[in-house]
């Protein structure tokens, strides 16, 4: 029997009981159960009508993000689980991932969850600190979280992973320390942590020249107090943002850094499919009634394809195989990138075993490097 290829699904869930200060991802508010239950509907009818072309695939990796996924009445999942299974073949040791904000979900709710088949929660806390969840916008205290994280501890999760956020107005290094260290009490199996970015359109867009915000060489403090404080208690970091104990990883996060192919529903969802990319556009009127809300779709070129390459797989803590890039592309990495040199002396990059990636410090500046790196080979 040939081996059949792998697939990931992307499930995008956008309903929030309010939007927080810095989120600029696609999100409505939760305001009318009509319209959930009918954007749900037409969830599972477009996963039903996509797996046509998906029959070679075996699904390894299911993803429900947002937005608040664990908003959704329980009914509402056990219909996409129902339509997922019905028409993907899922592995059985498949990770499926569910987007869970404190507050919105209790035990009873996340053992239906596992019930249906769901192995792992990524649950967004951002901080233990109180004023700096209020700075957020988020709408749940630490308290919210420890309740969620026991619920689901109890339930059966036994792969849980935490978001923390630095650069949060008026954060310090000691609050951001006590933020790691009450996580780090509850030994959760992955912690993904994010610089603040203020991005257009969002609350904190509007008031940013009112924000104290730290500045490049606080927030370089807080990324190596971070990376220091987790590889101690035996989190490794994989990615620029991810760390893991041993195996626990995020596969399906993991899948977009490698380039493997994807599948996403709903609306704002991205999709790397057959060779293709194509995302879908916002409007959520015109995805319940059941129109092509497709809004970009390309063909990468070769050049696209090489730079996609360096621009995710750096994002890895392992980086670039250079002997793989050379058989992919007919050119050495360093032969292509020529700045890749000047980047290893200066200790931003360095090279082992084969793979060039970037080191602590190099990571915090990765986005500038690669711009400049990729600029001047094009």
């Amino acid at each position: 029997m040939t081996n059949r290829k792998k697939l990931g699904i992307y499930i995008h869930i956008p309903f929030c009981l309010r939007k927080c200060f810095y989120c600029d991802f696609c999100s409505f508010p939760y305001l009318d159960g009509e319209l959930v239950e009918k954007y749900c509907y037409e969830l599972c009818r477009r996963i039903k009508k996509k797996s046509n072309d998906c029959r070679g695939y075996t699904v390894d990796t299911v993803y429900f993000g947002g937005g608040t996924p664990t908003l959704l009445p329980i009914n509402e999942f056990r219909k996409l689980f129902s339509a997922l299974k019905e028409s993907f073949d899922i592995e059985k040791n498949a990770e499926i991932t569910v987007e869970c904000n404190p507050a919105t979900a209790d035990k009873a709710y996340f053992d239906e969850l596992l019930s249906l088949g769901a192995n792992r929660l990524s649950i967004g806390l951002q901080s233990a600190n109180e004023n700096e969840l209020s700075a957020l916008g988020r709408v749940h205290g630490f308290d919210d979280f420890l309740i969620a994280f026991s619920d689901a501890r109890e339930a059966g999760f036994k792969n849980i992973s935490v978001d923390l956020m630095y650069g949060i107005p008026e954060q310090t290094k000691q609050s951001f320390e006590y933020s790691i260290d009450k996580v780090l009490e509850l030994k959760p199996e992955h912690i993904s942590s994010y610089g603040l970015k203020i991005e257009e359109n969002t609350a904190f867009a509007k008031t940013k020249d009112k924000l104290v915000l730290p500045n490049e060489d606080e927030e370089f403090l807080f990324y190596k107090i971070l990376t220091d404080k987790l590889e101690k208690n035996g989190y490794h970091k994989y990615e620029i943002s991810n760390f893991s104990l041993k195996g626990f990883e995020s596969k399906h996060n993991t899948r977009y850094w490698k380039g493997e192919e994807y599948i996403g529903f709903g609306v704002a969802a991205h999709s790397f499919f057959d060779g293709e990319r194509y995302g879908n556009s916002r409007d959520i009127r015109s995805f319940i009634e059941g129109k092509d809300i497709t809004a970009e779709r390309r063909r990468l070129t070769e050049h696209e394809a090489d730079e996609e390459y360096v621009m995710l797989r750096m994002r890895l803590a392992s980086g670039i195989d250079t002997a793989d890039f050379e058989r992919r592309f007919g050119e050495s990495f360093t032969d292509r990138y020529p700045y890749v040199d000047l980047m290893l002396k200066e200790g931003f990059m360095q090279e082992n075993d084969g793979y060039i990636s970037f080191t602590d410090k190099g990571f915090f500046v990765s986005n500038y490097i690669l711009s400049e790196m990729l600029d001047l080979e094009g």
